[in-house]
């Protein structure tokens, strides 16, 4: 009897500790999230063609696409999400239905939430600073970052999105420096921090830009040694939010332009927002 209570007594000890690590968890991603969307502007500049009449062609036809004359430039944006993200391979993708949400900074940070509702449940998020996920919603399965590696492959990550879903956040100034590649393509290099990061963006004749790439650090090859290597996305379904047009449909993944690419990651966007900074309410409880 007294074997029995110790072995439960030890669960109970277990349980509790990944519950306290869940809300630990839990309170840091509000905190995050609250940070960044604090980093909206407050007095945001309203968009005039002649701000990128400087650039290269592509990225002029670019921006000129994606932000109508007269929005407001906000930086920071909130997404919701579903569509598919793989746990498998090139082979086995093993697809599964997400939903997600996330804040988007560029170049200060990201947020990423995720849910796969699947038949072993995976929950959890994706920051800047952190990758935590969890089956079940209390084991844990995945929880690194905090080094060089992480923050150098998540940076990557956030500046590519940036022309998804906040074009106003690469437009040029401090930290972003831009240059033709070739007559539908244009790089953006961002700067922040010690972080450097060139993108690239093929635009169609219109200014669309319908692929991203970059090469990307990273440790998803057979090695698993961090390298750089391709990265990349198509982007689709665009629509008008706030002012901006921004892709609904978005699938990404490693060895972009490779016969190896796998998109592992197949967004259908739900909604975009642009939210005010939360200094303009007072101080949030997350802070």
């Amino acid at each position: 009897m007294i074997l029995v209570y110790l072995i439960f007594g030890t669960l109970g000890i277990a349980l509790f500790g990944l519950l306290v690590l869940r809300l630990w968890d839990e309170r840091a991603e509000q905190a995050e999230w609250a940070r960044l969307a604090d980093l909206q502007p407050a007095n945001p500049s309203l968009y005039d063609p002649m701000m990128v009449a400087d650039l290269p062609e592509p990225a002029r036809r670019f921006f000129n696409f994606a932000i109508a004359p007269g929005t407001p430039l906000l930086t920071v944006a909130e997404i919701d999400m579903g569509g598919q993200f793989s746990l498998g391979s090139r082979e086995n993708p093993t697809y599964q239905q997400m939903d997600a949400k996330q804040i988007l900074a560029a170049p200060s940070g990201f947020v990423w939430k995720l849910r796969l509702p699947g038949v072993i449940p995976v929950s959890g998020s994706d920051s800047g600073r952190w990758t935590r996920f969890r089956i079940f919603g209390l084991l844990p399965v995945a929880r690194m970052g905090g080094d060089s590696d992480h923050t150098r492959s998540a940076f990557g990550r956030y500046i590519a999105e940036a022309f998804f879903w906040t074009p106003a956040a690469l437009l040029p100034g401090p930290g972003v420096a831009w240059e033709s590649v070739d007559d539908h393509t244009a790089r953006a290099t961002v700067s922040h921090l010690g972080l450097s990061q060139a993108v690239d963006v093929t635009v169609d004749g219109e200014g669309r830009p319908i692929e991203v790439h970059f090469m990307r650090w990273s440790d998803a090859n057979p090695d698993k040694v961090h390298r750089l290597q391709p990265f990349g996305g198509k982007l689709s379904d665009f629509r008008e939010v706030q002012g901006f047009r921004l892709p609904f449909n978005v699938e990404a993944g490693n060895m972009f332009g490779t016969d190896d690419y796998f998109a592992f990651f197949k967004a259908e966007v739900i909604a975009v927002r642009f939210p005010l900074p939360s200094h303009r309410f007072g101080s949030r409880d997350a802070r």
